[in-house]
């Protein structure tokens, strides 16, 4: 339980886990017993939703990531992107009303990386999910967001609406200026360390 405060979504407290919130985490967290397409059909068939549907539902979504052919795969078998989309397209089968996603994209190398913020970018544009996403990474936040919240010690410093339509890319108007804004705020009042 939280010190103090609380956190509500559309209005209602948040008390636990929702089916109406989906998770993705830095590391991918996926079953290592169950196959993808079993990693996937989890979130539906926990809701209720019958075993043969929940597997139709599971199939929708690893063609939406693009690892149709993976299907009966089991996830020591995958790349850390694979495995990440994988997480995604198994967050998104539940049908959350908003998907919170960890630094999803943190333990990868800097073409994977890459390659999947533009995945998450394409099935944002197909399927127009709400999304909370906590990253590290100043570019990765203006390249993939429409608005970024900063946090500094804990509280938030500034929000900032991005403002740079899709699809965007790191050359567009604006890309820069805006990264230099939130880094601004990020470096204010920092001491400097001496060096010894």
């Amino acid at each position: 339980m939280p010190d103090e405060g609380e956190i509500r979504v559309d209005g209602e407290p948040v008390q636990g886990p929702s089916k109406s919130r989906g998770m993705v985490f830095q590391d991918h967290a996926l079953f290592p017993w169950y196959t993808v397409l079993e990693n996937i059909a989890f979130g539906p068939e926990v809701q209720g939703v019958p075993k043969a549907k929940a597997r139709e539902i599971a199939k929708e979504f690893l063609a939406l990531v693009g690892l149709e052919a993976y299907a009966s795969r089991y996830p020591g078998e995958l790349s850390g992107g694979m495995k990440q989309r994988v997480g995604i397209a198994r967050a998104l089968a539940g049908s959350p009303d908003l998907l919170l996603m960890d630094e999803p994209f943190g333990a990868l190398d800097i073409l994977t990386r890459d390659l999947m913020q533009r995945e998450l970018r394409r099935i944002c544009d197909q399927l127009h999910p709400t999304i909370l996403f906590v990253t590290h990474s100043i570019s990765e936040a203006v390249f993939l967001a429409d608005r970024v919240v900063v946090m500094k010690g804990g509280v938030i410093a500034d929000t900032f609406e991005i403002g740079i339509a899709h699809p965007r890319s790191f050359d567009s108007p604006g890309f820069g200026e805006t990264m230099r804004r939130i880094e601004r705020i990020l470096m204010e009042d920092e001491e400097e360390v001496p060096v010894p």
